[in-house]
């Protein structure tokens, strides 16, 4: 689909530039230095040497989960089996993994290993790679379009069905016996026993939230429920009697002045909104949009 420039008015179409990066060491250095703003990542390193090979980046994401980021020049189909083989790296070597982090971010910084994630980044993927991607968990496709201008488009090709995924392992907790915790909607909102008005506010604002495009649900994780496009706009956390939002900036359209700068707590969300009542739901939910256009 064409992208144009709007000028007083007049509509200028804005040309690819598929060479623009010039090679994949480029590409690859180019999202590392910008992978915050471009994925709400931490970098943590880049060319990172495994027993056979070299991770392009290490990086942790907004819930701390741990990230495999593969990049391809142009579309090479290879891409899927080295994502593959560097997760198996991961898996094998979680303590290696918490040294870095802690040696990156200090010694209280806790890896969420409930599901880590392999992004592929590339300028397309052919269809037996999208095909094969979901066969497999916590792998995700982005393809990359530079046009002229120095303008850059990312798009979600592919993200793993969580909730779907969730359901299956719960299913198999049932069947093994095994007492691992599994989290999804109901556990987040059963945590903390959340009063049914609560509750009400929730199912409110998740279905104005999925009515947005592109967007993926992120339940399976210990402290709340994220929403994100490319990156996280907003976290949801509960209480019994209220719901604390996070966003990512603390500055929005906001005649109400519902959303608190917490940017001194770190790095990450710097808006908080706390929601009681079901009449600020709307305002809230404007406010949550702000958020996530500014991903897009």
């Amino acid at each position: 689909m064409p992208i144009f420039q709007i000028n007083n008015l007049k509509a200028k179409q804005v040309f690819l530039d598929l060479n623009h990066f010039e090679s994949e060491a480029k590409l690859r250095d180019f999202f590392a230095e910008n992978l915050e703003e471009l994925l709400g990542m931490r970098f943590i390193a880049n060319e990172y040497p495994t027993t056979d090979g070299r991770i392009d980046t290490l990086a942790l994401d907004d819930t701390n989960s741990p990230v495999i980021i593969e990049y391809k020049w142009g579309q090479d189909n290879a891409i899927f089996v080295q994502g593959l083989f560097y997760y198996d790296w991961l898996k094998k070597n979680k303590k290696h993994f918490d040294l870095l982090v802690a040696d990156k971010f200090g010694k209280d910084e806790k890896v969420n290993w409930i599901s880590p994630r392999i992004i592929l980044i590339a300028q397309g993927f052919d269809n037996r790679t999208i095909s094969a991607v979901q066969q497999v968990e916590n792998v995700e496709l982005i393809k990359y379009i530079p046009y002229k201008q120095d303008i850059l488009y990312l798009e979600n090709v592919y993200t793993p069905n969580r909730a779907r995924q969730t359901r299956e392992r719960q299913e198999n907790k049932q069947t093994d016996n095994n007492d691992e915790d599994f989290f999804d909607v109901p556990y987040h909102l059963n945590k903390k026993k959340s009063s049914e008005e609560i509750k009400k506010i929730f199912y409110k604002l998740q279905e104005n939230i999925k009515s947005l495009p592109s967007i993926e649900e992120i339940a399976n994780q210990k402290t709340g429920i994220t929403y994100r496009t490319t990156k996280s706009f907003t976290r949801f956390e509960f209480r019994k009697t209220s719901i604390n939002i996070l966003l990512n900036e603390s500055k929005y359209i906001d005649p109400k002045n519902l959303v608190r700068d917490i940017e001194s707590f770190k790095w990450g969300y710097k808006g908080l909104i706390k929601i009681s009542s079901e009449k600020n739901v709307n305002d809230v939910f404007e406010l949550i949009k702000q958020s996530y256009q500014a991903t897009l």
